[in-house]
């Protein structure tokens, strides 16, 4: 596919063009119907809410609330009353608002606070929030604001209302984009090399949200969900674009040509990222088991983002590989290739390095790195799950300032009532026990319909204080029992905190399928039983180190202001869900890129401390490369505008970071080192019944002349060993070429920084292993390989020669 995608690269973009176009065009007509269904099923709040929607359906428009203060007098005073009512008056006039409650009318004493300084009028639209068209909250917005003099204050709360305060769209997209294209530069030096991944995650990210749009109109998808699929498809289609054009750019430095090296590419990391993506998505998807409607919507948005930005990395990649050719190259780089001929294959510089210390001293760095995770995840053990509302947002918005305003004025708990709602008619005993129970401000009791009736509750206390839940229980466990009425408690508090509960009591079901799930992959993919068992303690540790970050940050509120996404209030209750399956996706990915390198040479050598070494010294410069741009597309979610992106994306880039930078850089590999070859251990039954599975094939194999086979052909092999000078100090760069008799080159590869070398060997017989060094006298050698790999050192000494033998 990856050749065809190549030489129809015409007909693969106008494939794309067409498809992003064509569901523009369809998703521009058809507009979105977002619904946030937060009700879950078999709960007390989603009683309450069938109830409610049964008895009350004409009051299914989003109400939102329009607040005054007076500095001196009263709001009941004339000069006041004849700039807010006429404003009320328009309001109520506009295509779009089915009903302004007036405090001036009669019955709208009790929407004036004791001490006559504040009153709020409350909106209802006639349809929800995100249905209002934006030209008329603006419009209402504008005729409130017009009211305000000196000595009057007027502000605006709700739903509708702060979809005035969003930035423009595609801002925290941009930024983030913007950010990753000057990593992207610097890693590949070249234009075109660095838009290639953008282009791609764009075309991914961009078909994925439109169908999403397209998707709301059939099933329920959430207002957050097109945010979150942004976030990931971003960061994952970047990621996997990067990870098969550093392939392709390396072939080419190495000799190959660009077609060739586009189809070794995604033959290669290619399937890697197939693989990737399939675990991102089994990661969401195992989201499912949480059985919340609300969650449906969401696995929904990202699974599909997801798989067409995999779709996108091995279709249109390759095509676009097609249009530049060599230009995906530097211009610098094509002029060494053009004058010193392709590149040989060697790992140095700082990853090297790095390898070789960590190879060195894995107790130490182990212990170090286990401390770090754990002293960052300490915040977590006082994670409290709730509802983030719009005294979390920053305190210029008019949203936060009507919500002190309330606060001020009627007592925090006015922004989050509470309605207990009984199917039949009220009893007085009810009523008085609601009334006469602690942290109870107000009660009021509604006029019954269709059976119905609606007992409005005020708390002592904000929507988010735990006396609130306290609250909740207490109406639930004690009050309502006693008076033997049939009642739930429902409201936009009491649906968060069931949220809160559910989350808590099903968590550890979802934690243990992903894992459980993603177990059995890297088993089948890698052939051990510790690799896989190492993979899921590293996630558990980083997803407790990432929780622990945002707990620090949104709930104790360490420079939630510097960040500027307002003040700290409880992890938004869904979050921890959707937060572990992109987590456990994202390290999966990780896991997968820098396994499989070491996987692969495990295979060839049986080598447990070659293969780890190797492992990171090739793939640890790609990883955190990936890393970085990952970090800095979901640290831009900040600028989002919505609390929930904010958090998640926060989370994701604290996750990232630890993840790459100290997980898979330095407690994965020592831990390997420390291990062994207790490493690759799979018990023969269990090989024999698991299905086989590649997730990554050689990208090169060597395939010698039959006529310069030694006779005794049979399966392939390697000698490996290490470069060292008298006295034990190893070799860096050495040139160690395998020959057949008869001087036939067959591989040839250079010395790590530790001196050590691996080259292949098609099969066992008799071959010439010559070794040359600067400064070094050349050696060369008979090496006899038998049916597995063999070891064989190789000393070099100042200005001496070894005869061939």
């Amino acid at each position: 596919m990856a050749r065809w995608c190549y030489r129809h690269r015409l007909v693969v973009l106008l494939l794309w063009l067409g498809a992003l176009f064509g569901l523009g065009a369809a998703s521009s007509a058809a507009g979105t119907n977002y619904a946030n269904v937060f009700s879950l099923p078999d709960t007390d709040s989603a009683t309450a809410y069938d109830l409610m929607e049964r008895a009350f359906p004409e009051r299914a428009g989003d109400t939102d609330t329009v607040v005054w203060k007076v500095a001196d007098g009263s709001v009941r005073d004339e000069a006041v009353r004849s700039r807010i009512e006429p404003a009320l008056a328009e309001i109520g006039r506009m295509k779009g608002v089915g009903e302004v409650t007036d405090p001036y009318a009669a019955r709208g004493g009790a929407q004036i606070s004791r001490d006559g300084r504040i009153a709020y009028a409350q909106i209802t639209f006639t349809e929800q929030a995100n249905a209002v068209p934006k030209e008329l909250i603006e419009d209402v917005v504008d005729t409130a604001r017009a009211a305000e003099r000196d000595g009057l204050q007027v502000e605006l709360g709700g739903q509708a209302i702060a979809r005035t305060q969003e930035p423009p769209q595609g801002t925290a997209e941009a930024v983030g984009i913007l950010a990753a294209a000057i990593v992207l530069f610097l890693a590949f030096g070249s234009l075109f090399a660095m838009l290639l991944p953008i282009v791609v995650a764009v075309a991914g990210v961009g078909t994925g949200m439109i169908a999403t749009m397209l998707m709301s109109h059939v099933t329920d998808v959430p207002e957050v969900a097109p945010l979150l699929g942004s976030l990931i498809g971003l960061g994952v289609g970047i990621d996997y674009a990067l990870f098969i054009v550093t392939r392709h750019r390396r072939g080419i430095l190495r000799g190959t040509k660009p077609e060739e090296a586009a189809v070794t590419a995604l033959n290669t990391s290619g399937r890697a990222v197939l693989f990737a993506g399939g675990t991102v998505c089994i990661a969401l998807a195992g989201m499912l088991v949480m059985n919340m409607r609300f969650l449906d919507g969401v696995v929904i948005a990202t699974s599909l983002t997801v798989v067409l930005s995999v779709l996108a990395a091995i279709t249109l990649l390759p095509a676009l590989l097609g249009l530049l050719g060599m230009r995906v190259l530097s211009r610098r780089q094509r002029r060494r290739l053009a004058a010193a001929g392709p590149e040989p294959e060697e790992t140095s510089g700082l990853a090297a390095r790095w390898s070789s210390y960590v190879q060195r001293r894995p107790r130490p760095i182990a212990a170090m790195a286990v401390v770090v995770m754990a002293v960052l995840a300490i915040p977590v053990l006082s994670l409290r799950l709730g509802a983030t509302d719009q005294g979390n947002h920053q305190d210029s918005t008019t949203t936060r300032q009507a919500y002190d305003l309330l606060a001020e004025g009627f007592g925090p708990g006015v922004n989050g009532p509470l309605q207990v709602v009984v199917d039949g008619e009220a009893p007085a005993s009810l009523v008085d026990g609601i009334r006469s129970a602690e942290g109870v401000a107000q009660v009021a009791a509604m006029p019954s319909a269709d059976g119905v009736t609606v007992i409005q509750v005020v708390p002592t206390t904000s929507p988010q204080s735990e006396r609130t839940d306290r609250l909740i229980d207490l109406l639930r466990d004690d009050v309502i029992p006693r008076s033997g009425a049939e009642a739930h408690v429902g409201g936009v508090t009491a649906v968060f905190k069931d949220f809160a509960s559910v989350t808590a009591d099903r968590l550890p079901y979802f934690v243990a399928t992903i894992i459980a799930l993603g177990f059995l992959l890297l088993m089948v993919a890698f052939r051990s039983l510790v690799v896989p068992l190492t993979a899921a303690l590293m996630n558990l540790i980083a997803a407790a180190a990432s929780f622990g970050v945002l707990v620090a940050i949104f709930q104790w509120g360490w420079g939630t202001e510097l960040i500027g996404v307002g003040k700290e209030g409880p992890i938004t209750s869904f979050l921890p869900v959707i937060m572990l399956s992109l987590l456990f996706g994202l390290s999966m990915d990780y896991q997968v890129f820098l396994v499989s390198r070491m996987h692969e040479e495990w295979v060839h050598t049986k080598d447990n401390a070659r293969a780890v070494h190797v492992g990171l010294a090739e793939t640890s410069r790609v990883i955190n490369s990936a890393a970085l741009i990952m970090i800095c597309v979901f640290s831009a979610f900040v600028l989002s505008g919505d609390m929930e992106g904010a958090m998640a994306g926060v989370g994701l880039a604290a996750a990232v970071a630890l993840d790459a930078f100290i997980l898979r850089t330095a407690l994965v590999p020592a831990a390997m080192h420390l291990l062994g070859r207790a490493n690759w251990w799979l018990p023969d039954w269990l090989e024999r019944r698991l299905p086989h599975l590649a997730v990554e094939p050689s990208e090169e194999a060597v395939a010698p002349a039959a006529e310069e086979q030694p006779a005794d052909a049979g399966r392939a092999s390697v000698v490996h060993g290490f470069v060292r000078t008298a006295d034990g100090a190893p070799v860096d760069g050495a040139a160690v070429t395998l020959l057949t008799k008869g001087g036939r080159q067959l591989d040839r590869v250079t010395s790590l920084a530790d001196g050590s070398y691996i080259v292949s060997v098609p099969a066992p017989g008799t071959y010439l292993l010559a070794t040359t060094a600067e400064s070094y006298g050349p050696r060369a050698g008979q090496v006899v390989v038998a049916d597995g790999p063999l070891g064989y050192d190789v000393e070099l000494a100042e200005g001496e020669v070894d005869a061939v033998n």
